[in-house]
């Protein structure tokens, strides 16, 4: 596919609304973070923050190595690591972009400048598609208000209308460290610390709409000679929508959250991904007979909810973590069912 040239970035500027086009949806991303809270985070705290910059580059040596990720051009703080997400999002926005006919909006629940965007009719008058990605440290206390979540109620008594939720990985929840330990040996992540506990505010989200999931763990997916992801277990014949139409594969990250259905009914929430776990290194999880994690969930409209809810990690839409055909299949899925 040929994605459209290039144009200028913008930035502080007001959101230009997007009229409705049949068959062609409007999507729109909502980071539910403030990003100044993290940013601002004491860099000589360990856990429950992002890494800085400066410590992605010592880890990942040589890759960040060039002029454009120097203290020339790029923040070194924990900022930069903040802005590398907004950076691997971009491909997607293009792609999304390019077969909807409409650009992908990108909002912050608080910005760079401070200015704070609650979830109402500013961000869904004229989204089809939300995506709210949960990367927001617990320890910053974003919480939806009731008058986000009555909301996002009515967006989704729309029918047609989407709503994703990627609450990201919650590691080290047990306060005994052994069990810290172990999680952290079987990640093998050296930037993610003993306690990481992400996503408080989708938490919210799902506890006032009633959606029984709840994003747990940091597992490290199984790979093929330590390299290509193993493939998805699918439910293929409980995905009549087609979310999953030609898809095997996500992409690589190794601490995704297992997405637990908590209710004793689940009939009303179709499982249709597994993600084989890595069994080289013992995890909590895994010792209680787990050898997968849930991937990717979906709530198909029932009674006032004229709308879908899907589940699926942030990271998949990220490019900080590769991508091929199948990634992109989805991506084309997402955007069009």
């Amino acid at each position: 596919m040929t994605l459209t040239a290039q144009t200028g970035r913008t930035y502080n500027q007001q959101h230009v609304p997007r009229s409705y086009t049949p068959g062609r949806r409007r999507v729109s991303v909502y980071w539910a973070w403030s990003y100044p809270w993290e940013a601002n985070h004491d860099v000589t705290e360990l856990d429950n923050r992002f890494s800085t910059m400066t410590e992605v580059r010592r880890v990942a040596w040589p890759m960040y190595e060039t002029l454009e990720y120097s203290a020339k051009m790029f923040q070194q703080g924990i900022a930069g690591t903040l802005e590398l997400f907004h950076l691997s999002l971009v491909r997607f926005q293009e792609l999304a972009g390019e077969i909807t006919g409409h650009p992908v909006a990108v909002y912050q629940r608080v910005d760079q400048a401070g200015q704070r965007l609650p979830l109402d009719e500013r961000v869904l008058a004229d989204t089809d598609t939300l995506m709210v990605f949960g990367l927001d440290h617990m320890v910053t206390e974003q919480e939806a208000g009731r008058d986000e979540i009555e909301a996002l109620r009515e967006f989704l008594k729309r029918e047609g209308s989407c709503l994703l939720l990627g609450p990201h990985h919650d590691v080290g929840a047990s306060p005994d460290f052994k069990v810290r330990a172990m999680e952290y040996a079987h990640h093998g992540d050296p930037l993610v610390p003993s306690q990481q506990r992400f996503a408080l505010y989708v938490r919210s989200l799902m506890k006032g709409l009633g959606v029984p999931v709840e994003n747990r763990w940091g597992l490290r997916p199984a790979t093929e000679n330590g390299t290509k992801l193993q493939p998805l277990t699918i439910a293929r014949d409980l995905d009549t929508r087609g979310w999953l139409e030609g898809v095997t594969t996500f992409n690589f990250h190794p601490h995704l959250p297992h997405y637990a259905v908590t209710a004793d009914d689940a009939s009303a929430i179709r499982v249709l991904a597994r993600q084989p776990i890595d069994l080289s290194h013992p995890h909590p999880f895994t010792e209680a007979g787990n050898k997968e994690f849930n991937m990717f969930l979906w709530m198909p409209p029932s009674g006032a909810r004229g709308g879908d809810i899907v589940f699926a990690d942030l990271t998949i839409f990220t490019t900080l973590f590769g991508g091929d055909a199948s990634l992109d299949r989805f991506w084309r899925n997402l955007v069009t069912r």
